[in-house]
Order: structure tokens, then sequence, then C-alpha cells
């Protein structure tokens, strides 16, 4: 079973964030040129909410603000899930599903560590899933090259 934890290991723990009072100009500039598709928004080294594409197309676009006078504050979402490094990728899709998000910020002793993107939770079951059948191939098989 593979965990946050591992997760972790294998991909980028690049993450990125911004502050409430910037603009949602700034932070889509932010996330298109680190081809993200959120920002944690963080005040005082706590995280405080997230700002993703879908905030902003549902709160900008569609109710016709400016993005160059908007503030992060006014658009992010301030129920934020977090994860630790012990929890499964299951568990972190069945989040996801459940609380229909799709990035989970992860925390370690109270301190951000990464974030885990719905991207990742997926690529990681197929990943996980094709391992599997290859072990079950294996063994059925009796071949081990």
């Amino acid at each position: 079973m593979f965990t946050v934890k591992k997760l972790l290991e294998l991909k980028s723990k690049s993450f990125y964030t911004i502050a409430p009072d910037a603009t949602a100009y700034e932070a889509l500039q932010i996330m298109a040129g680190k081809d993200v598709g959120a920002l944690l928004v963080v005040k005082e080294g706590n995280i405080v909410g997230i700002f993703t594409e879908r905030d902003y197309a549902r709160k900008v676009i569609l109710k016709g603000k400016s993005s160059r006078e908007t503030p992060v504050r006014d658009l992010m979402t301030t129920e934020v899930y977090c994860v630790t490094p012990e929890h499964s990728i299951d568990y972190c899709m069945a989040l996801m599903n459940d609380k229909h998000v799709r990035h989970l910020p992860v925390s370690e002793n109270g301190r951000l560590i990464g974030v885990v993107s719905i991207r990742d939770v997926v690529n990681t079951i197929i990943f996980e899933r094709e391992l599997t059948i290859k072990d079950l191939e294996t063994y059925i098989t009796g071949v081990t090259c």
C-alpha cells in the first residue's frame, strides 16, 4: 500500500503559496508560471485557504469581478482538508471524492511539507495496480524474467 510519504518521495515536493491580500491576477500569474492548478493561501505560516482554477472560474469570471482588483481572500476556499505522510493513497482518493476537492496539503508536525493532487493520486493508484498485475502474472506463470 502506497502512502503519502512514498508519493512525496517519488514526486517533486514543490508547492506554492500566496498571501490572502494578493490579487487573483497575481495568483494566476504564479499558477501559469509554475504550471499548477492551485496555490495554498498562507498567513503568518498557517494555511488559511486554497485558491484553485475552479475558484477563479466560478467566483471571478462568472460573477464579473476583476482579477486585477479582487484579493485572493475573497475567492479562496477556506475549508481545506489536509493529510499526513502516513495516510494511504486510497484514503486520499476517498477524501478527495467525498469532499469534491482536487488538492490536499500535506502536513507533518504542524509544518506544511507538500501538496498531493488528484493527478498524483490517480497515477499512483494506476502504478500500484500495474505492479499487482505484474506480480500476479509472475506468480501464475512462474516466470521471473
